[in-house]
């Protein structure tokens, strides 16, 4: 599995960001440190199969089996109790990151329908980006035949970035698609 986008980085990426920034160190220059890929179960919480079917897509998207992340305290109003599985979360980080990213931005955006590009509104201010997707079939990995009852997916770019600035420069060097 060949990375080109680990490629990129290093040899382009990474020298004008550290222009574009004024850094000395090579190590100074901003980088993606993780990918957080997380989908809660909402209303379907009650149903096991609803469960297994977002794991399962979550597995397929990003090549790993996720993790069921369980409910801290009960909440009377939304049916929840304590220890309940409301939702499955995976991390990527080195070369699967990598991969995952490059799939990201070269078919998977593309494929969103009516697609004009990513807004920056969705970074934090120590230059994380966090995308979501109302449904999960932009995702070449996942079949419509195959999917009975639509999720959605969160995606976080976790990054070593100072700033939204600096985040948001990796980012755009990396080949995610801005609005201006």
């Amino acid at each position: 599995m060949k990375i080109n986008l680990l490629e990129k980085y290093n040899k382009t990426a990474r020298p004008a960001l550290m222009k574009q920034f004024g850094f000395k160190n090579p190590m100074q220059a901003p980088k993606a440190t993780k990918v957080v890929v997380n989908s809660g179960f909402g209303r379907f919480v009650k149903e096991p199969h609803f469960a297994e079917n977002v794991a399962a897509t979550i597995a397929k998207i990003t090549g790993q089996k996720p993790v069921l992340t369980k409910a801290k305290k009960s909440i009377s109003n939304f049916k929840i109790r304590e220890g309940m599985a409301i939702g499955a979360k995976a991390t990527l980080r080195g070369p699967r990151m990598y991969y995952f990213l490059e799939k990201l931005v070269n078919i998977t955006l593309p494929r969103v329908r009516d697609f004009r590009g990513l807004s920056d509104k969705g970074f934090d201010a120590h230059g994380n980006f966090t995308l979501g997707f109302k449904e999960n079939l932009a995702f070449p990995e996942v079949r419509a035949e195959e999917v009975d009852k639509m999720h959605g997916l969160e995606i976080t770019v976790a990054t070593s970035a100072k700033n939204k600035e600096q985040g948001k420069a990796l980012l755009i060097s990396l080949g995610f698609p801005f609005v201006k």
